[in-house]
């Protein structure tokens, strides 16, 4: 069993005004308004450690690197603002060292990666069913618009939002809306106990005791299944940990949580050579996708890896069949997003015509023409 437990503590001060920093965003707007007025694209990058699964851009590189910094982070409040260039190693260090964490566990690309990547792309790793998406813990940001303003969305503390919550929509947008400058995160405490369950079982029976598992009120924070072991990551205080191993009866446990670590950091491992990563989005009580390959099942039986090489074509339709969608992250091919249906495909240029109307921000990231 592993974990620490929360310190809280007062507020933690830092340099939140900087010259260094004010010059780099006046270079970094003076560049937007270039742009906007020569209808030059854009491609937005921090460290640029995730270029392999997304969607190549063409245009000039805007790097946010050196706009880097945490700006206030309050352990009491749980709450962390940072300037978008910030390594996210830097971040999990800072809250680690107050027994907290991002309650999201965003798959690391190296130490190169920024907290506004991180964002901006939206990806979670398998704590995500259980404590929340990327957009759930943004509580506010800051983002530099096409004319090289800066707007604030949002604030630093949970409150009801009235009308359209514009710093959630930065989670995932992969940069297409605007250029995220900073960001405020809600951030929780690390778990003082954390330990991982075994059982040996097929695919099938694996993805019904998930299923089971997860409408029990139990205190999981993992449920993945790979190459013929289900894992249940149990977290909480100690006794109640322990507690909770003598309830569930596994055929063993794992002190460490090195399956974990690697499961979070699934999406930067390369393929095989000819074969291509892909990730399935289905309900988790989907049975067993039919396609060869390697398969690894995240999120309770929602988020499903396969490495293969089987064709796009026959990728997608196995997805829509099991009620999902399919994207292809890294190898073969590249980065491709699923199809979108007439009317999504429609409030997606929507959204762009508003924020980007001259089109210069990571054009084609997510699709053509977006």
């Amino acid at each position: 069993m592993s974990g620490a437990g929360f310190d809280g503590g007062p507020e933690v001060e830092f340099d939140a005004a900087g010259d260094a920093a004010g010059a780099v965003l006046a270079q970094l707007s003076d560049r937007i308004r270039a742009a906007t007025r020569d209808r030059l694209p854009l491609r937005i990058a921090g460290g640029d450690t995730r270029s392999a699964v997304l969607r190549p851009v063409p245009g000039q590189l805007l790097r946010l690197a050196a706009y880097r910094g945490i700006l206030a982070y309050s352990p009491s409040e749980l709450v962390i603002t940072a300037r978008a260039g910030t390594p996210l190693a830097e971040i999990e260090s800072a809250l680690a060292a107050r027994g907290q964490m991002l309650g999201f566990e965003p798959p690391r690309f190296g130490a190169a990666s920024t907290i506004g990547g991180v964002v901006a792309t939206g990806l979670a790793g398998p704590r995500r069913p259980y404590a929340g998406a990327v957009r759930d813990f943004v509580l506010g940001v800051r983002v530099m618009n096409g004319r090289g303003e800066v707007l604030r969305f949002g604030g630093q503390v949970m409150k009801n939002v009235a009308g359209y919550d514009v710093s959630r929509l930065m989670a995932g947008a992969h940069g297409t809306l605007g250029v995220i400058v900073d960001v405020s995160l809600r951030v929780l405490p690390r778990p003082a106990g954390e330990c991982s369950v075994l059982w040996q079982l097929a695919p099938d029976e694996a993805l019904q005791r998930m299923t089971a598992l997860a409408r029990r009120p139990l205190a999981i924070a993992g449920l993945a299944y790979a190459e013929g072991v289900l894992r249940a990551r149990l977290a909480g205080q100690s006794a109640a940990v322990d507690a909770l191993i003598e309830v569930l009866a596994p055929d063993a446990v794992e002190p460490g949580l090195d399956f974990w670590e690697a499961l979070r950091d699934l999406p930067t491992r390369t393929p095989r050579e000819g074969q291509a990563l892909w990730r399935f989005a289905v309900s988790p009580a989907a049975p067993p996708i039919d396609l060869p390959g390697s398969w690894t099942i995240d999120w309770g039986g929602a988020q499903r890896w396969l490495e293969t090489d089987v064709d796009d074509v026959r990728m997608h339709a196995a997805a829509a069949h099991a009620g999902g969608h399919a994207a292809r992250l890294r190898g073969v091919g590249g980065a491709s997003l699923p199809p979108l249906p007439p009317a999504l495909l429609a409030l997606h240029r929507a959204l762009k015509q508003a924020f980007d109307p001259a089109g210069v921000f990571n054009p084609g990231r997510l699709y053509d023409g977006l």
